[in-house]
């Protein structure tokens, strides 16, 4: 019996040992690769729980870089690149079922909101614009690119319109005594500079361009939203209106709050509500 147990004793001993060191040895073993293969848990959009993607349109959209404000603090605001490396993340994500583009902005860059329009239209998951409290200008075209559109009853819709309007400083400038010396290659080469008078010519100018990009962005909401060029131009005035008047006016689909977005994604993907779950 002693014998045995001698003999035992070790075999015993080192089936417990075993799977310990086996388990700690793979755990530090993926540590380590995961950080040397460039992975990180985090970059995951989804927590093995979720699977509907929420791409934040909050502040202004831009195309790269941050946004500071006079005060040189950092202000939220929507970044083109993330927001497309978000989207792309979003489709390649194993468990990751649709996209909700979750809007509260007043605008920007129509060049950046147009590509991240483009990019959600790309996307073969269900996708729906949620606007909060905003939703114009160039977020709206943003919102007009998903499959569906719902605001708040408090939300501000559309905006349709192009802006160049800035500050003319050169009466200042002149009571200042300061002024301003023109040196360029070309007559319209400092156009629009705010220390000095816009000219006739350059007004025409401008208001050239001003026409080109509006019919574009009236176009594109036009095309995106499946309604006739002339209805959409007849709201292109610049003026925003409240969801009511809206959806009315076909810019949304619905009215409501994030539990009808919720209703929206079970639809699409044939699931009961309750397992529709938003990455936030």
């Amino acid at each position: 019996m002693k014998t045995a147990f001698k003999i035992l004793g070790p075999i015993v001993l080192l089936s417990l040992i075993t799977p310990i060191l086996f388990y700690f040895g793979l755990k530090y073993w993926g540590d380590w690769h995961d950080e040397w293969s460039g992975f990180n848990a985090s970059s995951y959009i989804g927590d093995g729980y979720c699977n509907i993607a929420v791409l934040p349109i909050q502040g202004e959209v831009h195309s790269y870089g941050a946004v500071y404000d006079e005060f040189g603090n950092e202000t939220t605001s929507v970044n083109m690149s993330d927001a497309l490396s978000f989207l792309n993340k979003a489709e390649q994500e194993p468990g990751i079922l649709g996209v909700m583009a979750l809007i509260d902005s007043p605008g920007g860059s129509a060049a950046a909101a147009q590509l991240i329009t483009s990019e959600l239209q790309k996307s073969i998951m269900p996708n729906a614009a949620y606007i909060i409290d905003s939703g114009t200008s160039a977020a709206y075209l943003i919102a007009s690119g998903a499959d569906t559109i719902i605001a708040t009853p408090f939300a501000d819709v559309g905006s349709i319109g192009v802006t160049m309007s800035y500050l003319d400083y050169s009466k200042q400038n002149a009571l200042e005594g300061i002024n301003y010396v023109s040196l360029s290659s070309g007559k319209f080469k400092d156009y629009a500079n705010p220390d000095k008078p816009l000219t006739a010519d350059e007004r025409a100018l401008l208001e050239r361009d001003l026409a080109i990009w509006h019919d574009e962005l009236v176009s594109q909401v036009a095309k995106n939203r499946n309604l006739p060029v002339e209805d959409v131009a007849k709201l292109a005035d610049g003026s925003s209106m409240p969801a009511k008047l809206a959806l009315e006016a076909k810019l949304i689909d619905a009215v409501g709050d994030k539990e009808v977005a919720r209703k929206w994604f079970a639809e699409q993907l044939q699931m009961a509500t309750d397992e529709v779950v938003f990455c936030q």
